[in-house]
């Protein structure tokens, strides 16, 4: 055997068994111990419409991150004007999205118009009166700005989360404005994902004002610059209800936010065998901490997450290192769980569940049988097709589109691909432009027959003449479905991918393959005849 040709099917061969060994945890439930140690156990992973799951359409609340943008530069402002030593009467919230500024006097005018300067995302108008005042709105382009980041940086922190939480191929794409698509396969824990997603995750560490009396703050006399939050809610052993978490009062003034937080991790108390949530702060909030436990020992603080008291510990002594932990009577997946959305960081913006659709798994198998019958159907009616039309050589396409289905599968697995229903369809597709590649390379061999030419030189002539013809067939349609790939969203992105590995696999199965059975028939005999 030529040399050139042995290495040939020496690829073929070992790409058949790569694909053998890529497919078998698919199609083998119980794998035995040497093949989890050494091999993969990657399956294929199945989309939302086929092994069923959640699809959740989220809508963010942009205007409280324009709002939340507003605070803060009502804050820098007020700050800024006292470190100018700039006197004013009042600095407060306007409407839409301004603030309303009133100076003790006229003589600070010029000073606080170059002052403004340092504050480009306000737009100011003098107002009448008798004492100067300005109304800084927000510039339409900031508020924008504002809402697009809210959005980009919602669905990254909601990615974060989903891909911690361990769900195969989720599908988590901006959608209109304000909207997020998060469709969620396999899931079966509907509510837990949702909490997990929908967590706002706002840390804070905040002081328990301990003076003032529980009683009267619950009849609404609460002491200024304080507030009443309760804890974690609590299911009652006897009813299954949840009960509300002990009133706490805590001072308003946060000592510390959850931005200094490096890692979250769920630990198990070996003492009392309960978990709990080990955070670790980054060196500025190590050394504030350090500084705030210092400064209030024995007094209480409360470790607040999304306005609810986690946890409301006495300070014994200075706490460093760095570390703090969150207790609350936790289950294993409630302190797991918390561990993610911190580590993954607060939503800029709060969002709220505007379409929940759960896909039933009985539809997804209803779904994958009907889509295999369609591509057994079709296979089968194309392998008779071409054996009845091209006879042997319709067996050798028949070998190669087998291989192609083949190597697509496998592909698949290793690139860790989401097979859906529209994918499914791409695969039937695949089948007839595999074939149809077969088609194209016999009929122009047929034609070199009849124009009294050899076997081989007909062979020959005939890979050469349809190569051009199928490389634009096949680049037409794969750039079809590379765009279907880039602009497409859920399903249909399966199809695009399917249909695109199916493509470029058939180039090496319907030309590479069939060629060298070709070269294997003829070589070192001469042919007179040939069965196409």
């Amino acid at each position: 055997m030529d040399s050139n040709l042995r290495w040939k099917i020496g690829v073929i061969v070992i790409a058949v068994l790569a694909a053998v060994i890529c497919l078998v945890p698919t199609f083998v439930s119980d794998l035995p111990g040497w093949w989890v140690r050494f091999l993969s156990e990657d399956k294929i992973s199945l989309g939302l419409d086929l092994q069923g799951g959640t699809h959740l359409i989220l809508g963010v609340k942009t205007e409280e991150a324009v709002k939340s943008s507003m605070e803060q530069l009502q804050s820098d402002l007020k700050q800024t004007l006292r470190d100018e030593k700039i006197p004013f009467l009042s600095i407060e919230s306007g409407d839409d999205y301004s603030i309303k500024l009133t100076l003790a006097n006229q003589d600070y005018k010029d000073k606080l118009e170059d002052l403004l300067e340092r504050f480009p995302q306000l737009e100011p108008e003098q107002i009448g009166g008798e004492q100067p005042a300005w109304n800084l709105s927000l510039r339409p382009a900031e508020e924008q700005r504002i809402r697009d980041s809210a959005v980009s940086q919602g669905l990254e922190t909601i990615r974060n989360r989903i891909d911690q939480f361990g769900v195969a191929e989720p599908s988590i794409q901006r959608q209109g404005n304000d909207q997020i698509l998060v469709q969620l396969p396999g899931v079966k824990d509907t509510r837990r994902a949702i909490q997990l997603i929908g967590r706002t995750a706002m840390l804070e560490f905040k002081l328990v004002n301990e003076e003032a009396s529980i009683d009267e703050a619950l009849k609404g006399k609460l002491p200024k610059g304080s507030e009443l939050l309760y804890g974690k809610k609590t299911i009652d052993k006897n009813t299954g209800l949840h009960e509300r978490g002990s009133p706490y009062i805590i001072i308003k003034k946060a000592v510390m936010a959850g931005d200094v937080l490096t890692d979250a991790r769920m630990q198990i108390d070996t003492e009392y065998a309960e978990p709990y949530v080990l955070m670790t702060f980054d060196s500025r909030g190590g050394r504030l901490f350090a500084r705030i436990t210092e400064a209030n020992v024995k007094r209480r603080m409360a470790i607040v997450l999304d306005g609810t008291v986690y946890s409301a510990p006495v300070i014994q002594e200075k706490i460093e290192g760095g570390r703090a932990q969150i207790t609350g009577n936790f289950t294993t997946e409630e302190a797991h769980d918390l561990a993610i959305v911190l580590r993954a960081g607060a939503l800029p913006a709060p969002v709220e569940i505007q379409e929940q659709r759960t896909v039933g798994p009985s539809l997804g198998h209803d779904s994958i049988r009907k889509g295999i019958l369609a591509i057994i159907a079709g296979g089968i009616f194309v392998l008779i097709f071409m054996v009845v039309y091209y006879r042997l050589s319709g067996i050798l396409a028949d070998l190669a589109l087998l291989l192609n289905l083949l190597f697509l599968m496998a592909v698949m697995t290793f690139l860790k691909a989401t097979l859906t229903l529209p994918g499914i369809a791409g695969i039937v597709l695949t089948v007839g432009m595999a074939v149809d590649a077969n088609v194209l390379i016999f009929q122009r061999i047929r034609e070199e027959l009849r124009g009294g030419k050899s076997v081989r030189t007909a062979i020959d002539q005939g890979y050469k003449r349809a190569f051009t013809t199928i490389l634009d067939a096949n680049l037409t349609t794969l750039i079809a479905a590379l765009v279907l790939f880039q602009f497409g969203t859920g399903p249909i992105r399966g199809f695009a991918v399917t249909l695109s590995l199916g493509l470029a696999i058939s180039m090496i199965t319907a030309i590479w393959v069939t060629r060298i059975a070709y070269d294997l028939a003829l070589q070192n005999r001469k042919v007179a005849k040939l069965s196409i």
